[in-house]
């Protein structure tokens, strides 16, 4: 009998047999379920029979014995139906709804929902499926919720690290006086912000050149332009600094030629991040990451560009401070010569006057001839000062180039030239000049005095001018002449002597240089200038 039950409980619910059962009570839907029928329809037959049997045996239709055989039959069907029913009753409904009450109370627990067996579930089947189907909703919107919220939580942690870079670069453009340095530190931070393998930065002067600032290679080792000359050129010829890592042609032809690592356009991808103000372009960052780039990074998309304007602002900034204090200097020293052409050169106007009417005087008197000797010593040193102011007062007044210290070398050289005849040859051999307004003046008006004491005293027919920069900040400035030189080359001799020298030292020790005069006579005067920008300190200015 308990393998009947046992059979019987495999048996499963077709689709057909469950559609049909819908559409019946619910009692019997789950007698049909549990396989309840036959064993109540058998005991109710029973009882039906025992009291047919009855009836008979009143009636006189049977007799006693046979009534006793026929109830003992009957009597054990309907014990064996009952037990068969209660069997399946426990089987079918009583032990799966205690499994399902005690897998609602684990769910309860916030335990996951655990399948039932739908071969032992009896009658509990249909509420069986659907729960494992409510199960399986609950779970795949748990696991969307789960994606959706780590999604979530990695975009805000980008958006708050996106945040903190702006802020720090917001905060950065007013403490770097130094845009180089200022670009040159974002470049590994913005590296690492979009995962990139290399990275460059460089600059658009003034006047249109482009500039190398520095570049991060694979190696993740930064280097400036100056730490990387002679940059050499690509199969394309252009410039291949150590960021560059991008082929255009065949990556494995550019890797073996260039001796590193080389990827093609397929591999990897460029990102430039414009540094501009007010729609100018006034430098680039380049970053090179491996292919897709910046996939589901759209708030870096939308940020490197606000970064970049920030960057630009900063660029604008301090261009616009240097030509303020250009201005300032030029401001200065244009009211200074106002000053001594309205005191000092209508003194010496004077006084070329007066001499003037004193020799005509003089000329009158015929014994004077010793006095009109002294006389004409003092005019001719007064139109020496005054031409000597003259100049100084140009001097004054005419500024700096304003495109900077090579320019005004270049233009002074050819004015030279012009004025006395004399060949004059500039020569220069630095790709970025990084001296403020104040140091080129200084070293502008060096140049000057050399030039002013060639004309006046050197007799030369050539003269070289030659400005060199080295790494490290270094700056070498050259005059020299062909003339007749002289052997007495100390600043400090007798009064009115070597004052173009004296104010040529003055010069150098407050720019904090060192300068050095040979000169030999018949061998023609070479005067040196050294100066370490950042070694040494400027004593003063203007």
């Amino acid at each position: 009998m308990i393998d009947d039950v046992k059979t019987d409980s495999k048996v499963k619910e077709s689709p057909d047999s469950i559609a049909a059962m819908k559409g019946s009570s619910s009692a019997l839907r789950l007698a049909l379920a549990g396989h309840l029928l036959g064993p109540l329809g058998l005991l109710a037959a029973s009882m039906v029979f025992n009291l047919v049997l009855v009836l008979l045996l009143l009636g006189g239709i049977v007799d006693e014995e046979s009534f006793a055989a026929l109830l003992l039959l009957t009597v054990l069907v309907s014990l064996s139906s009952l037990l068969v029913g209660v069997g399946r009753l426990r089987n079918q409904l009583l032990r799966p709804l205690a499994q399902l009450e005690q897998s609602v109370a684990g769910v309860s627990d916030g335990e996951p929902w655990s399948t039932l067996p739908l071969d032992h579930v009896g009658v509990l089947g249909p509420v069986t499926r659907d729960l494992d189907n409510l199960s399986g909703e609950l779970i795949d919107l748990y696991d969307d919720m789960d994606n959706r919220v780590a999604w979530q939580t990695r975009r805000l942690s980008h958006q708050t690290s996106s945040l903190k870079i702006l802020y720090d670069v917001a905060a950065s453009i007013n403490k770097f006086d130094d845009t180089d340095e200022l670009l040159l530190r974002y470049l590994r931070v913005f590296k690492e912000m979009v995962r990139g393998i290399a990275a460059t930065v460089q600059l658009t002067n003034p006047d249109g050149r482009v500039r190398l600032v520095g570049s991060l290679g694979a190696n993740d080792h930064l280097l400036t332009e100056e730490q990387q000359l002679p940059i050499p050129l690509c199969q394309c010829g252009r410039t291949l600094s150590s960021g560059d890592l991008l082929c255009e042609h065949d990556a494995k032809a550019c890797s073996a030629r260039n001796g590193r690592r080389m990827y093609d356009t397929e591999e990897m991808e460029r990102i430039d991040i414009p540094l501009e103000h007010h729609g100018d372009q006034l430098g680039l960052y380049r970053i090179y990451v491996k292919r897709p780039a910046l996939k589901g990074r759209e708030d870096l998309l939308d940020l490197l560009p606000t970064i970049g304007n920030h960057f630009g602002f900063a660029i604008a900034k301090q261009r616009s401070d240097e030509e303020a204090l250009w201005l300032s200097i030029i401001q200065e020293r244009t009211t200074l010569a106002h000053e001594l052409h309205d005191s000092l050169a209508q003194t010496l106007a004077s006084l070329r006057f007066q001499v003037r009417m004193l020799d005509e005087t003089l000329e009158l008197e015929k014994p004077y001839r010793h006095a009109r000797d002294e006389l004409e010593r003092i005019r001719n040193g007064l139109d020496e000062a005054h031409t000597e102011l003259r100049e100084l007062l140009n001097s004054f007044r005419a500024p700096v180039d304003q495109r900077g210290l090579e320019p005004a070398l270049e233009k002074l050289t050819e004015r030279f030239s012009q004025e006395t005849g004399i060949a004059t040859y500039f020569q220069r051999s630095c790709r970025q000049i990084n001296l403020d307004t104040s140091e080129e003046m200084q070293l502008l008006r060096i140049v000057q005095e050399c030039l002013t004491n060639t004309r006046k005293h050197a007799q030369a027919h050539n003269v070289r001018v030659l400005l060199n920069c080295k790494q490290g900040g270094e700056y070498i400035l050259l005059v020299e002449d062909d003339g007749v030189g002289f052997d007495n080359i100390q600043p400090h001799g007798f009064p009115g002597e070597h004052i173009g020298l004296s104010i040529m030292e003055e010069r150098a020790h407050r720019l904090g240089a060192n300068i050095k005069i040979e000169s030999e006579p018949g061998e023609g005067t070479r005067v040196e200038l050294v100066y370490s920008k950042g070694e040494s300190s400027p004593q003063g200015s203007g």
